[in-house]
């Protein structure tokens, strides 16, 4: 049946739409931390839908609220007062720490970040970008535009003039043997630098956290210190938290904290988790910002009841059961356990991350050469032990990302840290 499945995959959808796996496996359905595929086998799962299962599969609370909203009304666009959508919006706005904040939804990340730019570009009246290399922020045209990552970016056409800027990979590049401190120093002498060269642009765009670029940061404080050059200049800072936001880090519920001593974004966008599984994305920003369109502009399926009744629901058990919490201690732990595996494994160049979003970089030993084809093996090696994880990437997708549900035990990442080492081990 699989295989049946797969040849009609193939048939009619794009040859880009990639998957994983040699033998590609179908998700039938999943509870708590665990999914199980069409042949009824069980898979512990650390890569949560590309991080968008952010509590759990089937969290009771998140499918209780979905079908009572069906039962009453799924959707009715933006142009009728809408409750939950309301409602959601001024509790993320009151978490944001962005100061008179609003909200629109949209239905991804990628939607969000086109938003922003939007935004950006309207506010400032500039189409030039400042991006981060080895970036990801969706891929619609312009979000393709800013992505500084060659393996997703697939044309250089865009409406945006980018810039890329030194700073989102903390062990590779032309800054990797600095000091934390002079890593940051020399970051900001060139970001300072390349605004000397160039008009003024609308904005700054960076995940605090690089996600499919495999898990790379910077230094904690880094954006703090670029907001002091930006502020100066009038250029806004949008910090892309589809990934990093909701808690996922441990030490902050937003990765934007980790470089706070300057203030909050102008702009952050979200995504993913917030949902669990529901197709909700969304723009946070300064009124005067979110106000700058004059024109009109509206949002189909951005904000419809069914989404913001689990987005509410999800958001209020990962705040009720303390989930940025159980990222930060189980994550801290799982994190420890992988670096004593890796100290044993010469193909692992690096383990990296915070709370629960862990990267384990791949390199041929001895050399910081990267080896995709043995991050593949490991990923295929995880697989057969019952464990899903995710590979990412801008040195030859040779990272493997590793990102759980935030409600995941101690005894769970034991049992995944145990599958991952052997794993590893497979390819010494």
């Amino acid at each position: 049946m699989t295989k049946d499945l797969l040849g009609r995959h193939r048939a009619v959808l794009p040859d880009w739409l990639a998957l994983y796996y040699d033998e590609p496996i179908e998700i039938t359905h999943g509870e708590g931390r665990h999914v199980w595929d069409a042949a009824g086998r069980r898979y512990l799962d650390f890569f949560g839908g590309i991080l968008t299962t952010m509590t759990a599969h089937a969290l009771p609370e998140v499918t209780k609220a979905v079908s009572e909203q069906a039962g009453r009304i799924i959707h009715s666009s933006t142009l009728y007062l809408n409750r939950p959508m309301v409602e959601l919006a001024e509790r993320i706005a009151q978490l944001s720490g962005i100061p008179d904040a609003r909200v629109f939804f949209t239905t991804s990340g990628t939607e969000a970040n086109d938003t922003a730019l939007l935004l950006a570009t309207t506010y400032r009246r500039s189409n030039t970008i400042l991006a981060m290399r080895n970036s990801y922020h969706g891929r619609s045209f312009s979000a393709v535009g800013i992505t500084g990552n060659r393996g997703w970016s697939p044309t250089s056409l865009s409406p945006l003039q980018t810039l890329y800027v030194h700073g989102g990979v903390r062990t590779r590049g032309p800054y990797a043997g600095l000091s934390d401190d002079e890593f940051v120093a020399a970051c900001v002498e060139d970001l300072t630098d390349l605004l000397g060269h160039t008009r003024p642009p609308a904005a700054l765009i960076a995940e605090p956290i690089q996600g499919v670029g495999g898990f790379t940061s910077p230094p904690d404080g880094l954006y703090a210190r670029f907001r002091e050059v930006l502020n100066e200049r009038g250029i806004l800072w949008i910090s892309d938290e589809v990934q990093t936001g909701w808690g996922r880090t441990g030490d902050h519920f937003w990765g934007w904290q980790a470089h706070g001593s300057s203030g909050p974004p102008d702009m952050l966008t979200f995504a993913k988790g917030i949902g669990n599984g529901m197709s909700i994305g969304g723009v946070v920003a300064r009124a005067e910002i979110m106000n700058c369109l004059d024109a009109n502009s509206i949002s189909t399926f951005g904000g419809t009841q069914i989404t913001m009744a689990a987005g509410l629901a999800n958001l209020a058990y990962l705040l009720e059961h303390d989930l940025q919490g159980n990222a930060r201690r189980v994550g801290g732990l799982l994190i420890e356990r992988l670096r004593a595996v890796a100290a044993q494994v010469p193909a692992v160049r690096e383990v990296r991350g915070r709370g629960l979003m862990i990267g384990i970089e791949v390199a041929r030993p001895g050399t910081d050469e990267a080896d995709p084809q043995a991050a593949s093996a490991v990923l295929e090696a995880a697989r057969e032990g019952g464990l899903l994880i995710g590979k990412g990437g801008g040195h030859n997708t040779s990272a493997l990302r590793v990102a759980p549900p935030l409600s995941l035990t101690v005894a769970e990442a034991e049992e995944g840290a145990a599958v991952l080492e052997r794993a590893l081990r497979s390819i010494s």
